[in-house]
């Protein structure tokens, strides 16, 4: 049964909620082996590099999962003055870097204006930029585009509007599927994806998770594994959520076979060697975090993080080494889905 809901994924890449269900409560290793050889299909053995750029941790929300909610009054707060961010674009230039990746918590301090002239800056350096900073105006998200930004991360974290409005107080599950709608009416290139392992998630959301995926046709996808942090309400939270999360980012492949997705980091803090099985398993992507030592620790989405003590240029020489030692290639284009 599992073999014939794998053929028909490779073949048609469309499954139902039933199939996608079998597929996630089984323990096969033929479903990272299907996902990986439809990667080698549609994507090749290159992997993108993109060049992570956390620049504040200041966030207005509240998310019962996340380190950076307002309520932590234990976190150290900061944010990147323009000069910042662009020493940290140029590092990732002069590593090859085609794409470089604008993560932060929501903070108003970084108006539109200031995002356009940051955006601006950075495309002077021919280069791909994916923005993640949350919910926007119509306007604000327009403005960005005009700007240059080329992408846009908004993940809906999970498609059960009972748990996301739980998981979120004062926000709207509503709203976030507006947002996402208003990225890819625009034109971005629309990422999107989903926490794993949450407190009173069902396999049967996770289902719903993928199948909305695929029913927006994203662009990319990240899959996290949730990893519970102690200043959150979801402190004593169930930790081992990879291989769950896993299957989530194969079965994705598998429907969506020409889009990029991420071996998150939040994988390897979870288990030895996180990305490149995920990388094994279906994924294209990693993103080597470019921001100052300094900085890193106090961007804490989740414990443990990996690598918050490395350099930029040791993280770069890591993931490329470990990228070379599974048999895959660094790729040169600046990794838009259909190149």
């Amino acid at each position: 049964m599992l073999r014939s809901i794998l053929d028909k994924a490779k073949k048609e890449h469309n499954l139902t909620k039933e199939e996608i269900i079998q597929l996630l409560n089984s323990d096969t290793s033929l479903l990272f082996e299907a996902a990986n050889e439809i990667r080698e299909k549609y994507k090749g053995n290159s992997v993108h590099l993109r060049g992570l750029i956390e620049f504040t941790n200041i966030c207005k929300n509240n998310c019962f999962y996340c380190g950076l909610r307002c309520e932590n009054k234990k976190i150290e707060r900061y944010r990147l003055t323009e000069e910042e961010i662009l020493n940290c674009v140029k590092r990732a230039v002069n590593a090859g870097y085609k794409t470089v990746v604008l993560q932060g918590g929501e903070d108003n301090y970084f108006t539109q204006e200031k995002i356009c002239k940051i955006i601006k800056q950075i495309k002077k350096y021919d280069i791909a930029l994916t923005l993640s900073i949350g919910e926007k105006t119509y306007e604000e998200y327009k403005a960005f585009k005009e700007a240059g930004a080329d992408r846009y991360l908004m993940r809906i974290e999970t498609t059960d509007k009972n748990l996301y409005e739980a998981l979120h107080p004062n926000m709207s599950f509503e709203n976030r599927l507006e947002c996402i709608k208003t990225i890819k009416k625009l034109g971005y290139e629309t990422g999107t994806g989903c926490l794993v392992g949450l407190p009173n998630q069902t396999i049967e959301s996770l289902a719903n998770d993928i199948l909305f995926f695929k029913e927006i046709n994203a662009d990319m996808v990240g899959i996290g594994p949730f990893i519970p942090h102690p200043q959150t309400p979801l402190a004593n939270g169930n930790k081992d959520n990879f291989d769950l999360a896993l299957k989530v980012m194969a079965i994705t492949r598998l429907i969506l076979p020409d889009i990029n997705i991420p071996a998150t980091t939040a994988m390897e803090t979870l288990k030895e060697n996180g990305r490149t099985i995920a990388l094994n398993s279906g994924a294209n992507v990693v993103m080597p975090n470019m921001t100052d030592t300094v900085y890193r620790a106090k961007y804490e989405l989740y414990p443990n993080k990996i690598c918050i003590n490395d350099s930029p240029d040791t993280c770069i020489n890591c993931i490329k080494g470990k990228i070379l030692s599974i048999g895959r290639d660094i790729a040169v284009s600046k990794g838009f889905r259909n190149d």
